[in-house]
């Protein structure tokens, strides 16, 4: 008798600690390493059987070696690790068979882009060989050559069985006490007071204390049973199989060819040909059929001709084979093609699992071991900022939204990893007060959070578009005009997207000032700078605390981080405190106004007195600008004098038009958001999610004057923090500046201390005031990291293979004492 037929005869249970729901990689590794931390009441529920769904045709690759996302990186070597070992723990082969992963450069950009890579992958521990063509050849002697420049090669990477794969983790589940039933359909979602309590099934209810949701392509229509919005949706996917050819053998690499959206691998002595096209179809529109198991998608061939014929390209010999079976089958994408991970905000103990864009098998070890933790702990294990399925917006789950992003998200997935690659679909709905004016001044638009942001502005008579490249692009000049604006005279920033919420209630104080690090019981009118810190003093947001009022405060922070912020708020307010939180963010929108002429231009504009004795530094003032009342807080993300405007959002165009009007007179200039980003580093700001993520404590970024060890009633994390400032640190944030002007900085590069891989940058920039690149990255020793060894080295740091010396300061090297702030 099978298993699937053992488990349909059984009667399911009552109650478990942990039900899994979907039987694919995903859910079958979870369960598995929830085994492995010591959990047996771990209940896994199929809908139909095991693999089923997509986890079946996937093919097989286990290849981690040039990953720009450590988190990716590191997900995929533990996969890769664990596949190896599977077997031989459980008695089910995985079909793990180490071949090698080639990704092969037809142009010099795709070179530097490797290049890049592949620093960060030997950072990673990788092995990753640069390889000429003649020895791609010799590698891959069906290769076509004569036009790459170089490849790639990671010896250490694999394939699988996917279905043999996923079964080994079904095992090792079952050996660990798991119990998993397939031909079961969870119905619907048991919740009580925001917390999950069960599920019921098509055989029957079940209590349970967590619900994980690995439901892959139906993890949205899982979701919304519990009101958890899970934003992914499915695209058709491509591969053909050729029939035997001669010098096709299983041990040849898995070939990538990005520029033509194809990777190749060795299938039963055919070629296998898989396709990731950039004009993509959308699939299951309507929702996917319960029905639909094993299934596949009669394919378009018309549709995918042209691209199947441009991959053959690359493997001449494949144009005249004969064709075993063109598959299509569906894949589900995330519209940001981040894995959708983590506790749903929604709703307590509720987890997802979902969304691996593809790369479910290659994740799918490490994406479990990584869920399994965060269960157990109810902590993230890793820098979960850019998987943490709290990051998403709830329109973002949108039907119409996820199938217009869906077209294009195939091709991103071998796209360059340019720092401001920006998606063209499900654009330019969310759109701040001020766009079109933006627009008619020439603003070339990025998208942050699902809103339309000025990016950058081109001159008059030029289009605002990007040319990418991993050089200077052409925008360079027109945002260092919009830097040095900003040091020199005055600019205008759309900076609308913040986050706000507002807490109110008499116990405001009282609440905040035990979630903040620092002390928020401030005068009416003060502006607190803060970390939220969890348990063991690592950081959950970085944001702005004003207190409007006795019983109210703002809060600001980044709108991508809106949803976190809130959840974090109300799970922290105890339930018997009378403190209430609203997002007030639409109600509100807003301008920054930065620069050493600020000043003279909002005097020209309000009748309140903008001076620095009358409108210090981190407060808050209600000032009139033309008709309007506007909320003005001075304080600054550039390093210099400034204020963020607050508008109600009816007002904006008017007291936009206001401003600009007497801006004509100081020469007001607009600034867009990658000026932004290089002012700040400059002066060494933090950026949660860039350079500082939920792993960090304040100690080792160099915020612990922003931490207020003596207030009252102490704060969430104190006593973590304690002991780690009594041991001291093993890596600190620090600001880098490039002694050779040429380079550029983008996030990734590794720094040398003394010869010696120490780190890497976490985010850069040209520092257009400094005169050479900047960026801000850790400095790691196991022995300790202080002043004295950050003073003591000497540093380079390696940029796509060529190392340039660099100066390391814990100091900002701009405006280091704040007079430029403080004037």
């Amino acid at each position: 008798m099978t298993e699937r037929q053992t488990t349909k005869n059984k009667s399911l249970p009552t109650q478990a600690q942990v039900v899994i729901i979907g039987g694919g990689v995903i859910g079958c590794s979870v369960a598995y390493h929830l085994t492995k931390l010591g959990w047996r009441d771990v209940l896994l529920l199929e809908r139909t059987q095991l693999t089923a769904g997509t986890t079946w045709h996937a093919a097989g690759l286990v290849v981690s070696g040039t990953f720009t996302s450590a988190v990716m990186s590191d997900m995929s070597k533990y996969t890769r690790e664990l596949f190896q070992r599977l077997g031989e723990e459980t008695g089910q082969d995985t079909g793990f068979r180490r071949i090698g992963y080639l990704e092969v450069a037809s142009s010099e950009e795709w070179v530097e882009g490797f290049r890049r890579a592949a620093d960060f992958g030997r950072y990673n521990g990788h092995v990753i060989e640069e390889l000429s063509p003649s020895e791609i050849k010799k590698l891959w002697p069906l290769l076509k050559t004569d036009d790459l420049l170089a490849g790639f090669f990671c010896p250490d990477d694999a394939r699988v069985n996917p279905v043999d794969a996923t079964m080994a983790l079904a095992k090792g589940a079952r050996m660990g006490g798991a119990l998993i039933f397939e031909d079961t359909r969870v119905t619907a979602i048991k919740q009580k007071r925001g917390r999950v309590t069960g599920v019921i099934t098509d055989r029957g209810e079940i209590e349970a204390e967590y619900v994980v949701n690995c439901g892959g392509m139906w993890a949205r229509e899982l979701g919304k049973m519990a009101g958890v919005n899970v934003p992914l949706h499915a695209a058709e996917h491509y591969y053909l199989i050729t029939e035997p050819i001669d010098g096709m053998h299983r041990d040849l690499p898995i070939v990538d060819d990005p520029a033509r959206f194809a990777y190749y691998r060795e299938e039963v002595g055919g070629l296998m040909i898989g396709l990731f096209e950039p004009v993509a179809a959308p699939w299951g529109q309507a929702g996917i059929p319960e029905t639909f198991s094993f299934g596949e998608i009669s394919p378009d061939w018309d549709r995918m001709m042209p691209h199947l014929e441009r991959a053959m390209e690359r493997i001449p010999v494949a144009e005249t084979a004969g064709v075993h079976k063109f598959f299509c089958g569906p894949e589900s994408f995330t519209p940001d093609l981040e894995p959708l991970m983590g506790e749903a905000p929604e709703l307590k103990n509720y987890y997802v699992a979902a969304g691996f864009n593809s790369l479910g098998i290659l994740l799918g070890g490490g994406a479990g071991q990584v869920m399994a933790q965060w269960i157990v702990d109810g902590l993230p294990p890793i820098d979960a900022i850019d998987v943490d399925i709290a990051r998403m917006s709830p329109f973002q789950n949108n039907p119409k939204y996820l199938r217009d992003r869906t077209v294009e998200l195939l091709g991103l997935t071998f796209a360059q990893g340019y720092f401001n690659l920006q998606n063209e679909t499900a654009r330019n709905a969310r759109r701040s007060a001020f766009h079109e004016r933006m627009a008619e001044a020439g603003a070339y638009f990025g998208a942050y959070a699902g809103w339309e942001y000025p990016y950058w502005f081109a001159p008059e008579g030029v289009e605002p578009k990007v040319e990418y490249t991993w050089g200077r692009q052409n925008w360079f000049e027109y945002a260092a005009a919009e830097h040095r604006a900003a040091r020199e005279g005055v600019i205008l920033m759309d900076y609308s997207v913040m986050g706000k919420v507002l807490v109110q209630g008499r116990d405001a104080e009282k609440v905040l000032n035990r979630i903040c690090a620092n002390n928020v019981a401030v005068p009416v009118g003060r502006c607190v700078y803060t970390q939220w810190l969890n348990e063991r003093g690592r950081i959950e947001a970085d944001l702005t605390v004003t207190r409007l009022a006795e019983d109210q405060y703002l809060i600001l922070s980044g709108d991508a981080t809106i949803t976190t912020v809130q959840t974090w708020l109300k799970r922290n307010i105890p339930p018997d405190a009378h403190a209430f939180v609203t997002d007030i963010t639409s109600a509100y929108s807003v301008l920054n106004i930065q620069g050493p002429k600020s000043r003279d231009l909002l005097s020209r504009v309000t009748s309140a007195d903008m001076s620095n004795v009358a409108f210090p530094f981190l407060t808050t003032q209600e000032i009139d600008i033309g008709y309007a009342l506007v909320r003005a807080l001075r304080v600054t993300y550039v390093g210099e004098l400034g204020w963020e405007l607050y508008i109600p959002t009816e007002f904006s165009l008017h007291v936009f038009d206001t401003l600009v009007e007497a801006g004509k007179e100081v020469g007001l200039v607009f600034a867009g958001l990658q000026a932004l980003d290089t002012l700040r580093l400059e002066k060494a700001y933090r950026d949660y999610g860039n350079d500082v993520d939920n792993l960090d404590t304040p100690l080792e970024v160099g915020l612990t004057r922003f931490v207020d060890f003596d207030k009252p009633g102490g704060f969430i994390g104190k006593e973590a923090l304690l002991l780690q400032k009594q041991a001291g640190v093993k890596h600190r944030l620090v600001q880098f500046l490039l002694q050779d002007p040429e380079p550029l900085l983008y996030h990734n590069e590794i720094i040398y201390r003394d010869g010696e891989i120490v780190g890497r940058i976490l985010a850069g920039g040209y520092g257009h005031t400094l005169g050479a690149s900047v960026g801000l990255g850790y400095v790691e020793n196991e022995d300790g990291v202080t002043a004295d060894y950050i003073r003591s080295g000497d540093y380079e740091i390696m940029v796509a293979g060529v190392r340039y010396p660099a100066k390391a300061s814990l100091r900002p090297m701009y405006d280091p004492k704040l007079k430029r702030v403080r004037s």
